[in-house]
């Protein structure tokens, strides 16, 4: 509650005050700091924490430029409640635009963390002990690996009753149903008891305004319902949920050309696109194997056999 003390990273936040704090991830062989901000806005009133986070892969810069745009319309100046900002969480990917930490690792696949573990794991371990118990709801931003393009979505576990209410709210193209990922940051804070959106949209390396202005206004409509800010909740269309998924898979390797727009429900046996050969000697179509929404592509020019194309659902 906002009538005790505030106190994160070591540092009491007054009431009605905006502070930048910095979660130090660790010292370069230069002896230079890296620090990530961490950006506090802590109204008079009291209400909840609400803490949104992008960047846990470097690379997933739609997530950076969801942040970025909520903080400078001011989203998250609160009337109510503490709203904590986090554009770039895995500070080393973004400099050199990679989705691993210096030691290979994933930092999604590190929390909790360790004391004394990899890098990544102390810094996951940072996170966990230092700012996750002052939270009560987290919003995290991601895109697709690579060239894997997702439709913005929400994702949320089977069972989770209040996350499914704010998924609703922040009402994206897609509601994805899905389990959590072991040792993933999403896992790490459903297991504190928090409420958490994991918010997908595009795929890495990109900024993509579509994707960015759906971020953006789908964590407002969850401040607005929350009582953090005013405001109007914006409901453009009913969500698509997505209960059961698979993807569909090259069975041949070649130059592969997508006929069908993301997001689109397909009819089975519907055209998704070719694999071909640089030869001009063959051309294989990639049928729908029954009716499906798609909500991932990938998008690179080149497959090999095997390799993940479509994501549809299972209906």
């Amino acid at each position: 509650m906002l009538n005790k003390p505030f106190t994160i990273l070591g540092k009491e936040i007054p009431k009605g005050e905006r502070t930048v704090l910095d979660l130090e991830v660790a010292k370069l062989h230069t002896r230079t700091t890296l620090k990530v901000p961490v950006i506090i806005e802590r109204s008079l009133n009291p209400g909840p924490v609400v803490l949104l986070l992008a960047g846990v892969h470097g690379d997933e810069t739609n997530g950076v430029g969801i942040l970025r745009e909520i903080i400078d319309q001011k989203i998250n100046k609160p009337l109510n409640g503490t709203i904590i900002c986090i554009p770039v969480f895995n500070i080393f990917g973004y400099l050199i635009q990679t989705r691993e930490f210096p030691d290979g690792r994933d930092l999604n696949r590190m929390f909790p963390g360790s004391l004394n573990g990899s890098l990544a794991s102390q810094f996951a371990y940072q996170f966990t002990k230092e700012i996750a118990p002052h939270v009560d709801y987290v919003i995290d931003f991601h895109t697709g690996g690579g060239e894997r393009d997702n439709i913005p979505q929400i994702r949320i576990n089977n069972d989770d009753e209040k996350g499914l209410e704010l998924a609703k709210v922040f009402n994206p193209p897609i509601i994805v149903f899905s389990n959590n990922i072991a040792k993933s940051l999403r896992e790490s804070i459903d297991k504190l008891g928090k409420t958490v959106l994991l918010f997908e949209g595009g795929k890495s390396k990109e900024l993509n305004a579509s994707v960015i202005n759906e971020g953006v206004n789908g964590a407002k409509n969850v401040l607005i319902y929350l009582g953090l800010i005013e405001g109007e909740i914006t409901v453009k269309e009913p969500s698509v949920y997505i209960k059961k998924a698979k993807w569909l898979r090259a069975l041949h390797s070649g130059m592969f050309k997508i006929s069908v727009k993301n997001g689109a429900r397909v009819k089975k046996k519907e055209v998704l696109g070719v694999i071909e050969d640089p030869f001009g000697e063959f051309k294989k179509k990639i049928y729908a194997p029954f009716d499906c929404h798609i909500f991932c592509t990938n998008k690179t020019p080149i497959v090999n056999k095997g390799d993940a194309l479509f994501h549809v659902s299972v209906e």
